[in-house]
């Protein structure tokens, strides 16, 4: 068996030994395998943390939602739902339309606390038509319902209301006047005169006492009747 120099076994070893070398784009690929996993993790976590942070902002939203909702059925429901009125004649019972006129129900109610009907005279009783309280002498809302010759099957019949509404008159209340007119017989044009906030539910013999009393030539009753005072409740 031939005998390897020392020479040649340094050499072989040198060889076994020696680092495999690395090419460049070796590295390239797993620099941006690195970069991709870095930015992959990176974007997960954005998502995932940007989705948390929209879902807790939903239930704080709905939580806060729900909270001035309930505090507004809450305010609603502490208003007063009747007013009754005491007239000359008797007592009137009118339920008031909360959620319908919520801004003239209110005003309605301030202007109750304050008085302002205690003493208000009913103005003009147009039979078969309305009864009005107001402080002024002037038929405004309801003067075309006072026209000779204007019959029901001249109107509009597809915004009729029934009888017994409550109703103010559409014009601007600036200057705190405020009237009130009850109807006593079912009215096709209303909408187009008066906004309706309320339906009387207790004393419609009252009303039709009120109109059968005798007027001059301008609906103004003979004999005053007036509005002693208003009681508000929350039920009847």
């Amino acid at each position: 068996m031939a005998r390897i120099k020392p020479q040649a076994l340094l050499q072989q070893s040198k060889k076994k030994k020696g680092p495999a070398r690395i090419s460049v784009t070796t590295i390239i690929l797993y620099s941006l395998i690195v970069v991709v996993t870095v930015f992959f993790l990176y974007a997960t976590y954005r998502h995932w943390s940007q989705r948390s942070r929209t879902q807790i902002e939903n239930r704080q939203s709905v939580f806060k939602g729900d909270t001035d909702n309930s505090f507004v059925d809450s305010k609603k429901s502490d208003l007063p739902g009747y007013a009754i009125l005491d007239t000359a004649k008797g007592s009137i019972t009118v339920e008031l339309f909360k959620d319908n006129f919520p801004e003239v129900v209110d005003q309605f109610l301030d202007l109750c606390h304050r008085g302002h009907f205690n003493g208000m005279l009913f103005r003009h009783v147009i039979k078969h038509y309305v009864i009005q309280a107001g402080d002024s002498d002037k038929l405004e809302a309801a003067e075309d319902w006072t026209l000779k010759g204007k019959h029901y099957s001249q109107l509009d019949t597809s915004l009729k209301h029934e009888a017994f509404m409550l109703g103010t008159s559409k014009k601007k209340r600036d200057n705190g006047a405020f009237e009130l007119f009850i109807t006593t017989a079912p009215i096709p044009d209303l909408n187009e005169k008066l906004i309706v906030f309320g339906k009387v539910v207790k004393g419609e013999d009252i009303v039709q006492e009120i109109e059968e009393v005798d007027t001059d030539e301008h609906y103004r009753p003979k004999s005053s009747i007036a509005i002693r005072s208003v009681t508000l409740k929350q039920s009847v």
